[in-house]
């Protein structure tokens, strides 16, 4: 099916991380769904196409826009719609015109109660339910959704200031899954090795949320397989100079090359933060009992 096949439930969002809030929102459509037999359309913003909304910062986004993709065919999606920044310049009344009256011919219209679109995020929750009731298409609204210590409203920047943070496990809470990083493995240096500790590198897009840097107790899926691993995220003080930031994952019970391939890891729990080591027998000390810990949770 494609996005232009008419009588759909159009739900609108950012969804970037796909959290506990989100997932009522696909929810909420669901229900829709079992009712009438409409499809799900979702719209929303690409990863790359929200940048700009951001002066062109780093570190702003939670999922990678494969990620998001596969996760909201996972909730219902039967059609998605990626929106470039080029819509970023309609009016509220253009967006609802071009995206959600022509392209979805929706029906039915579910969003968040603090759904915003438009130029300059000119409409809101009122302006979209005037807009739905002249064109004769029911409107559902999500309430916030709250959650966490302390219990708040759910949202993506709660989340990515955890994950800034190092809170792994409480992002996880509020996400209603592990933050995670599917990525490809990328060459390295490869002195982990020569110490008894293989990893796989990997480098975080400049638009993805920077964990705090230090060791992490993760998790790696190769192939369907689950593996504990612990992850390094920094600028390894101690055996490099020139401050590039990698993601380093030593993958407990694995043995392979995994060099081109993607690897997705998840963060369970923030161990201990980055330092530098007089040697690199301290640091292979230091690294085994990391791997003692990690193994363990």
């Amino acid at each position: 099916m494609s996005y232009t096949d008419k009588n759909t439930i159009a739900v609108l969002g950012m969804f970037d991380g796909m959290h506990i809030g989100h997932r009522a929102v696909l929810e909420n459509a669901r229900r829709i769904k079992m009712m009438t037999g409409l499809p799900i359309a979702v719209f929303t913003f690409m990863g790359s196409a929200m940048l700009p909304k951001y002066g062109g910062r780093r570190d702003v986004l939670l999922m990678n826009d494969e990620d998001k993709l596969a996760e909201l065919r996972a909730q219902g999606a039967a059609v998605i719609t990626r929106a470039g920044s080029d819509v970023f310049g309609y009016t509220p009344e253009q967006f609802f015109n071009y995206l959600i009256k022509e392209k979805f011919g929706a029906k039915h219209v579910v969003c968040g109660y603090d759904f915003r679109f438009g130029k300059d995020r000119a409409g809101d929750i009122h302006t979209l339910k005037e807009l739905c009731e002249a064109n004769g298409m029911e409107l559902s609204t999500v309430p916030t959704t709250r959650g966490g210590d302390p219990y708040l409203p759910i949202s993506s920047t709660r989340i990515r200031d955890l994950v800034r943070e190092g809170e792994a496990e409480k992002a996880a809470e509020l996400l209603g899954h592990k933050m995670y990083y599917t990525l490809p493995v990328v060459s390295g240096k490869q002195l982990g090795r020569t110490i008894g500790f293989p990893t796989v590198n990997q480098q975080i897009p400049d638009f993805m949320v920077r964990p705090k840097y230090g060791v992490y107790a993760a998790r790696a899926v190769i192939d369907g397989t689950d593996y504990p691993a612990m992850t390094d995220i920094g600028v390894k003080p101690t055996v490099q100079s020139d401050g590039e930031e990698i993601m380093e994952t030593h993958i407990i019970g694995f043995e392979g090359d995994l060099y081109g391939r993607t690897v997705r890891v998840y963060l369970r729990r923030f161990i201990r933060g980055e330092r530098k080591f007089e040697s690199l027998d301290e640091l292979r000390l230091q690294l085994e009992n990391d791997r003692n810990e990690c193994s363990h949770i």
